[in-house]
């Protein structure tokens, strides 16, 4: 696994490898031997020394001012999430905190998830799964309490097979797992799992290696459920109340659908 003390560089390193000279509209003549930009046109395109963004690039600068990192952010074609992390790993990491106990879903949540009658789970910081109800369960196996969403959905095939869109879906996960995680990378709990994950998935550790960042929010899932066939269900995100990085996750199909009667029958089916 890859060194995690110098996050800023390897951001900034990792992004500006995706950006071609043609999208930074400066001339791309002659051979290149970087798949992006080179540091220099990186510099001169923000305004500041190439020495100066070679320090930030090594790991030798780690503060630099909100105004250096946003040009940078616009030069790399971030989006407003990752200017947003771009900002924090830049802003320097506090001292660590003790390590955190056991996330405990609160009482009332682990009832309301259970009330749902919609598949609802509760997923933690690290994408595991602390509670989920017989309905999520019922969606896929791999939704029950103790299981992890990034794990499932790299290392599980039959969990890559509920996903037409599997490819997208798993570079959305990836791309909100590291905004989740945000600066704690030595949080135990997260090197072990991007450990596990980068020797076990060729495909998880290429797509850690790109640094995206992206907020998971709300949206329209594809599924294809092996017992009832292709669901097309919304994705609601809603953050736990006075629990950071709790987030309920609720499934809900657009009224008068046929989704709406195959999630009808996968409830009945489930019922004893």
């Amino acid at each position: 696994m890859r060194d995690e003390s110098n996050l800023l560089g390897d951001y900034v390193r990792a992004r500006r490898d995706l950006v071609t000279p043609e999208q930074a509209g400066i001339p791309s003549a002659g051979v290149r031997r970087v798949p992006g930009l080179r540091r220099e046109e990186v510099a001169m395109l923000a305004g500041i020394s190439a020495d100066y963004y070679l320090r930030l690039e090594q790991g030798r600068d780690r503060n630099p001012s909100p105004q250096v990192l946003e040009s940078l952010a616009r030069v790399l074609l971030l989006d407003d999430d990752a200017t947003a992390y771009l900002l924090r790993l830049g802003a320097g990491r506090p001292r660590r905190r003790r390590r955190p106990r056991k996330e405990t879903v609160p009482a009332g949540v682990a009832q309301l998830v259970d009330a749902l009658p919609l598949p609802a789970y509760v997923e933690g910081r690290y994408f595991d799964v602390l509670a989920a109800n017989a309905l999520a369960t019922a969606l896929s196996p791999r939704l029950a309490a103790g299981g992890n969403r990034l794990r499932d959905v790299f290392l599980d095939p039959a969990e890559q097979a509920l996903y037409p869109d599997w490819e997208d879906a798993a570079q959305g996960m990836v791309a909100g797992f590291r905004a989740s995680v945000g600066t704690d990378t030595d949080d135990p709990r997260f090197i072990e799992l991007v450990g596990e994950l980068s020797l076990a998935s060729p495909r998880f550790s290429r797509l850690w290696a790109r640094h995206d960042v992206n907020t998971c929010e709300g949206a329209a899932k594809r599924l294809d459920h092996p017992q009832v066939g292709p669901l097309r269900l919304n994705r609601e995100r809603l953050a736990v109340s006075g629990v950071p990085g709790q987030t309920l996750v609720v499934f809900h199909p657009a009224p008068g659908t046929g989704s709406a009667d195959r999630l009808t029958l996968l409830a009945s089916l489930t019922r004893p």
